[in-house]
Order: C-alpha cells, then structure tokens, then sequence
C-alpha cells in the first residue's frame, strides 16, 4: 500500500514542541507559567512551523517530582488555570493547524492522591487493591528503582496501612496495580476525558514500568495486554489520536511495545538508544556509535514511528551506555560532577553542552531532523535557552523562556521573589543577550535558522514516510544516509567533528535524468550531487540534497 502525506497517520511528518506551561509564559502575573500565557504565544509556536504541542504534567499536584506526582487525574493545577483555560488552548492552537498531547501518568499517583489516602486509611477501601500491598517485606527491594542515587528500595512501609507498598519511583508515587479491573476501567475513563476535551493524544510516561515487564512489581499474565486494550479503547474514541511512549529499552525489545506486526499498541516511542548514541558520536568526533544504533533499529509496523531527540526534558539519560562509555560522554559535556545526575544523566541543557558553538548546534539540530522519524523539540532550544545548575536536580533544565531583553526576560511582571524559577539578565545566555526578540531580528541568529530548518523538514515526508538506508564513506566523522520515498530520494551528511571531512560517497540509483534540488546546507559551495562524488565537508558541515526522478508520480 502507497501511503500519503495526506493520510490520518498525521505523526509521521509532526514536527513536536514539548513545552513545561509552569517556566513558557505567566499570562497573569504572579511569577507563574500559565494556560492563558501558552495560549498568547501560541502564535510565536504556529510561526516557528510547530504542528504537534507536548505539554508536560499541568494535574494538581504537590510538584516533588516536577508534576509527575498527581493528586487529580480530571483537573488542572490551579496555578496554570482552569478547564476552561485548557479547552481555549487547545481551540486557538487547533485554529493554527497545531495539536495538542497531554502526558498521560499510568503507573503510579501522588501519596496524596485520595485513592491512596483512601487504601491506606482502611484495609475494606475499594482502593486498598488500586496499588500493590504486601505485609512482609519482599526479599528483593533493589531491583527495579528507577532512581537509585535517591531511593534505595522499591518497597516502603506505611505506617498507617501497617504494610508495605510497592513504588518503582519515589516513596511519594506508590505504584497502581494494572493486574485491577477497576484500575484499568478508570485509566480508559481519563483517556476518555481529555479526548472530549479535545487532545490528539498522550506522550504516555514510563511505559515499561507500568507494564513492568521484567516482573520486579508482583502482577500475572502478559502486561501488553493492558496496552493493547487501551490502544483500543482510544482509537475506538478518536481514531486519529495517538498514543507516544516514553519507552527506553534497547531497540531490539521496541517493536513489542508496538504490538509487533499487528501495530495494535503504542503509534510512537521515542528511539532512545540513538539519542545516547549520538552523544557518544559527538563526544568521540566519531560516527561509529550512531551508524550502529541507526543499523540497529528495528522494523515497525506501518503506522509506527519513531520520535527522535536530542535530549529529554528531564536528565539527558545515558542509562544504555556501558560506563567507560559514560565516562567518555560526562568527560566532555558534563565534567563537573554538579552537571551529573543519577550516574547515568547530565542536566544540562543543549546550547551548554555544545558551547554555545553556533555551528555545532544547527549542525546537531540538521542531524536530528534528518534522522528517520519525527523530531521533538524541548521548549527554547530552538533559540539557545540556557540552563541553571544552581537549581536542584532536574530542574536545572526548566528555566524560563526568555521573549525579550525587559525585565524577567519578558516571562513574567511578577518581583523576582514570586517568579517560579529564577532568570538571569547578564552572561552569555542570560536574557539580555539571548532572547527571542533580539533572534527574530537578526537574519542570521539561531531562531531564524531554526525556523528555516522546521519548515524544510515540513517540507521533506521522505524522512517521515521514507525507507531509510546508510551510506558508506571513508570518512570516520561523517554519517551519510538516505531516504527513499515514492518518487524522491533525500540524501543527508553531517560532519560531526571539528576538523574538515573529505567523503567519497556513492550514491545508487541516480539516472541520467535523474533531478538534484539543494534543501539544506552549512552554506558551503557544494557541487551538484553525482552517482560517485568527492566531496570536502568543512568543520560541523552538512549537506540535504533531494533527488527526483521523472516519469514517476511525485
């Protein structure tokens, strides 16, 4: 089946902006990111070509774990607004072609939320058997944490509940038991809910936890099944709504959590092991570790896809990398140790890690809009949004975005005391200097060549819909690859070291009449792409090129 850009599967060719509403715009002025201020710029998102707004947890929460830890799955934070607040978001963001995914939080709550309040407080509770319970301490307690620097056990006893309970997260997030009807019957009910509200779908959060494949949470039967009902469900509720999984397993274990050759679970999940091979890659000048990590991907079902990125809006997790290799990566992007987290992450955001090097970063961004799939975006990278290390933890990553050289960057009215997080007017990514303002003005700042890159990769379903193949070269820097779609080929090289490349590249297929279109460069004169071509890659150099192919239907 020949399958178009015009088809429901909408993903493919997504361009997605993730977005944390507490740190992008305070729309009221009490110091906080909020709905209506989202709402405001959402034409700044519609102009940077954004098709696809991710928005991080925006539930009423106590926020010890940056919203992960819900305490109401049916409303909204009030200090980001209303429902009312959400549903005019979601209109004027859908009025400029955008949808919108909220994240969708399966596997645990708050310890606050009133389910558990409710389990803990009474052993009769109809909640009692919404988390996992056991009266004797288990004998593993180790295996399973997710955050192993914080917590040292899976298992924590409750005093009131005089048992223990299972959490693969904080003590504060008790785990909820899938293995319960009642569980999975509410988890569909709150699919339900935000779809009526208007939402193309979930970036669904740790999906192998909440399945817990490797059995470290007590459960019978086979996890995916759970999956494969609420893919179901919700495509029974709006069909072209999609389900993205933060799924961060080796790639030879991705295609079951997309349910195999039927397709029938997750549409998307985010290819983690090439994100952390590409920071290999670029710690070591070296493509080696990303070509084996793009050789490795496995096939998807036809309506699958892949998210690319170049980090998480959390901790740039290296967690697939052995150590030597993450020593080598924390060597050059992270060597202080208050730039590390867990052992295994770096809360730094992009334009630090790469120096600030303008060419490093559209090279690093050309490279991840080339890659086959669908690019995200975390908020501000696409204008050099710096981070804060004073900040604990993650939170280094959710600083501010910056709008203008006024007071508090143009994020908020508010007196610094109030303000979320703190801003930071002077140094070479404090507001004064590095502001969406001043970037839209120069022609050559980063924003506006993002905005240019956004728009070709638009432009370009062969990297979306296209068959993916490697090309070899003799240069050890470079990767070279290509994309076969329909009539069209696009053909893309990066130079990821800081020396020049000289490539020997062999490209198969192109005819006498075949016709080479220039779509994105570094700005060096190439000359017209040839079967067999050298070609002199200057420092961080890339180079798109679409071949057509007459006589075929484009």
């Amino acid at each position: 089946m020949r399958l178009s850009v015009t088809s429901d599967l909408w993903w493919k060719n997504a361009i997605v902006y993730c977005v944390d509403v507490e740190t992008f715009a305070d729309g009221n002025g009490d110091g906080i990111g909020d709905l209506p201020g989202l709402t405001e710029r959402i034409d700044y998102l519609a102009g940077l070509g954004v098709t696809c707004l991710w928005l991080l947890p925006i539930y009423p929460s106590p926020r010890r774990d940056d919203g992960y830890d819900i305490t109401d799955f049916y409303g909204i934070d009030p200090r980001f607004g209303t429902i009312g607040d959400f549903v005019e978001l979601v209109r004027t963001a859908g009025d400029r072609g955008i949808k919108v995914l909220v994240d969708l939080v399966l596997n645990h709550t708050s310890d606050q939320h009133p389910w558990f309040q409710d389990a803990r407080s009474n052993p009769d509770s109809p909640y009692r058997d919404w988390y996992v319970w056991s009266d004797e301490k288990p004998a593993d307690t180790k295996t399973g944490i997710a955050f192993p620097d914080k917590e040292k056990s899976t298992w924590t006893y409750d005093r009131k509940a005089h048992a223990f309970y299972f959490h693969h997260f904080y003590r504060f997030q008790p785990d909820l038991d899938i293995d319960n009807q009642a569980v999975r019957d509410e988890q569909e009910r709150i699919v339900g809910f935000w779809l009526e509200l208007g939402v193309a779908g979930f970036r669904c959060d740790a999906i192998p936890f909440y399945l817990d494949v490797d059995g470290q949470k007590p459960s019978t039967g086979d996890p995916h099944v759970h999956l494969r009902r609420l893919r179901g469900y919700l495509s029974r509720r709006r069909g072209d709504a999609i389900m993205l999984g933060e799924v961060n397993v080796p790639s030879k274990d991705l295609p079951s959590y997309f349910g195999g050759d039927d397709g029938d679970e997750l549409h998307m999940s985010f290819a983690f092991p090439v994100m952390q091979a590409i920071w290999l890659s670029l710690a070591r000048q070296h493509a080696a570790p990303l070509i084996h990590a793009l050789d490795d991907l496995p096939a998807l079902p036809e309506t699958g896809q892949v998210a690319q990125f170049l980090r998480n809006h959390d901790e740039l997790t290296l967690d697939q990398l052995t150590a030597s290799e993450v020593a080598e990566v924390f060597a050059v992007f992270a060597p202080d140790e208050q730039m590390r987290l867990y052992g295994h992450g770096i809360r730094r955001r992009l334009a630090p890690l790469l120096g600030g090097d303008p060419a490093k970063l559209r090279c690093v961004q050309s490279l991840l809009f080339s890659l086959p799939g669908t690019p995200t975006l975390f908020y501000g990278d696409e204008y050099g949004l710096g981070d804060n290390l004073d900040l604990p933890d993650r939170l280094a990553v959710r600083t501010p975005m910056q709008w203008s050289p006024r007071r508090n960057g143009g994020f908020s009215t508010a007196e610094d005391a109030d303000l979320v997080r703190p801003v930071r007017p002077d140094g070479p990514y404090g507001y004064r200097r590095c502001n969406v303002s001043a970037q839209r003005r120069d022609p050559e700042s980063l924003l506006n060549w993002t905005e240019r890159l956004v728009r070709t990769r638009r432009e370009t379903p062969e990297i979306g819909w296209g068959v993916f193949s490697r090309l070899t070269t003799a240069a050890p820097s470079v990767l070279a690859h290509r994309l076969d779609w329909q009539s069209s080929t696009l053909v893309a090289v990066h130079n990821l070291s800081d020396a020049p490349a000289e490539v020997e590249l062999q490209v198969d297929g192109l005819g006498g009449d075949a016709e080479c279109e220039e779509v994105l460069s570094d700005q060096s004169s190439y000359p017209p792409l040839q079967a067999r071509q050298r070609l002199t890659l200057p420092p961080w150099g890339y180079r798109w090129v679409r071949v057509h192919r007459p006589g075929r239907a484009p």
